[in-house]
C-alpha cells in the first residue's frame, strides 16, 4: 500500500468529529460536456410520512432469494436503493413514493443476511466481504432483466453502489452515494489510525472477538439501536420506526454475516478465492466514471471522510450537497425528499 493510499485513509477517517462546510456545487460536466439541465424537484414529504410498501416481492437472484420493495411502473427508468447497516430497506419508505411519482421503477432489495433475504444452500459460506455483496446486486439486476439502473445508497449500501460502478460501469446510469467514495480493501483496513478516530470503530474491534459476537447476537436490538443514536444524534426515531426496521436483524444469517464483513475488513476473516479478482482491482482504489453525486449530513455521527478527500475519485459528472439541518448518518430516511432529489438530478442528467 502507498503511502500516498495510506494518507487517503487516514483523511478519510481521520477525525473524530468533523463540521463539514455546506457545499452544493452545480452538476458540472467534463471538459467537452455540456451541463444538463436539473429535474423536477419531489414534491415536499414530511419524514416519517410512510410506514410501508405496497408490495414486497421474492426472486430467486444468483445465490439468494432475495426479499424486495418495489414501487413505480414497471417500466419506468430502474433506481436501485441500497441500505446499510444496521438498518434495512425502511431507510427508503419515503424515497420510494416520491420516485415513483417521477415515473421510475424503484427495486429496495434487502441485502443478504437482512430480512426475508435468504441464501439458497446451507453449503454457502455466510460471507458479507464487499465484493460477495456486490455481485449480490449485478444478479438481482439480471434476474430482474435490469440491464442497466441508478444506484443509491448509504453505508454498505453506498460502499456496494460504488463497487458495482467501479467493477460494472456499463451496468450503471448513474450514482447517489452518501458519504462519498467508500471502496477499500484488507490492506487498508490493517493500518492503524489516530486513537480518536479508532475510537469511532469501537464496534469493529468488539465484533473481532468472540464476546463481541456473543454480544450482538444477544443484544441485536440494543445493539442496533445504540448505533443509530450515535450515528444520527439529532435524529429523534420512535419506538415503532426503530422496530419496523429491526425486525430485518432476526434474519438467520444476520449475525454471521455483519460478523465476517467487519473481521474480513480487519484482515482476520478469510473471504472466497472466486472474489479475489475483484477483490484486487477495489484494492487499487479505482476511479469511478459514472455520473454521481456525493452527500453528507451535516450531523453524521458516524466515521466518514471529508468530501474534499474523495472528490478526484469521480472522474464523470460530478456534484456533492450537504444536507443541513441536522441530519446524521441515515440521510435517505431522515432527509427523504434531498436524497429523492439527488437520484431525480443526476438521472436527468445521464
Amino acid at each position: 500500500m502507498s503511502d500516498n493510499i495510506n494518507r487517503e485513509r487516514r483523511r478519510f477517517f481521520g477525525s473524530a468529529a468533523m463540521t463539514l462546510a455546506a457545499a452544493q456545487l452545480s452538476l458540472t460536466a467534463t471538459a467537452s460536456a455540456e451541463t444538463a439541465k436539473p429535474a423536477k424537484p419531489a414534491v415536499a414529504i414530511k419524514p416519517g410520512a410512510s410506514t410501508a410498501f405496497a408490495s414486497l416481492k421474492q426472486i430467486d437472484a444468483g445465490l439468494l432469494n432475495v426479499g424486495y420493495a418495489e414501487a413505480g411502473p414497471a417500466d419506468g427508468p430502474p433506481v436501485i436503493l441500497l441500505h446499510g447497516w444496521p438498518y434495512d430497506i425502511y431507510s427508503f419508505v419515503d424515497v420510494a413514493p416520491l420516485l415513483a411519482a417521477a415515473g421510475h421503477r424503484v427495486i429496495i432489495p434487502y441485502l443478504r443476511g437482512y430480512g426475508s433475504t435468504r441464501l439458497l444452500s446451507d453449503a454457502t459460506m455466510r460471507n458479507g466481504q464487499p465484493a460477495a455483496i456486490a455481485t449480490d446486486v449485478i444478479a438481482l439486476m439480471d434476474a430482474l432483466k435490469i440491464e442497466k439502473a441508478t444506484l443509491a445508497g448509504f453505508d454498505w449500501g453506498a460502499r456496494t453502489a460504488n463497487i458495482v460502478a467501479a467493477l460494472w460501469p456499463e451496468r450503471v446510469k448513474a450514482m447517489v452515494s452518501v458519504s462519498g467514495y467508500l471502496i477499500g480493501s484488507q490492506q487498508a483496513g490493517k493500518m492503524p489510525l489516530p486513537p480518536k478516530a479508532e475510537l469511532q470503530w469501537w464496534y469493529q474491534f468488539y465484533f473481532a472477538t468472540e464476546r463481541g459476537r456473543e454480544g450482538y447476537d444477544k443484544y441485536r436490538r440494543d445493539f442496533s439501536r445504540l448505533i443509530w443514536q450515535l450515528a444520527s444524534p439529532q435524529w429523534h426515531f420512535d419506538d415503532a420506526t426503530f422496530e419496523r426496521s429491526a425486525a430485518a436483524f432476526d434474519n438467520p444469517d444476520h449475525v454471521a454475516i455483519v460478523i465476517h464483513n467487519y473481521r474480513w475488513r480487519l484482515g482476520l476473516a478469510e473471504g472466497e478465492a472466486k472474489y479475489d479478482a475483484y477483490e484486487a482491482r477495489l484494492a487499487q482504489a479505482p476511479v469511478i466514471t459514472v455520473p454521481t453525486i456525493t452527500m453528507e449530513g451535516d450531523a453524521n455521527g458516524a466515521p466518514h471522510p471529508q468530501p474534499s478527500a474523495y472528490a478526484a475519485k469521480f472522474s464523470g459528472r460530478y456534484s456533492h450537497r450537504t444536507i443541513k439541518g441536522g441530519i446524521g448518518h441515515n440521510l435517505p430516511q431522515e432527509a427523504p425528499k434531498d436524497f429523492a432529489d439527488a437520484i431525480l438530478d443526476v438521472a436527468a442528467a445521464s
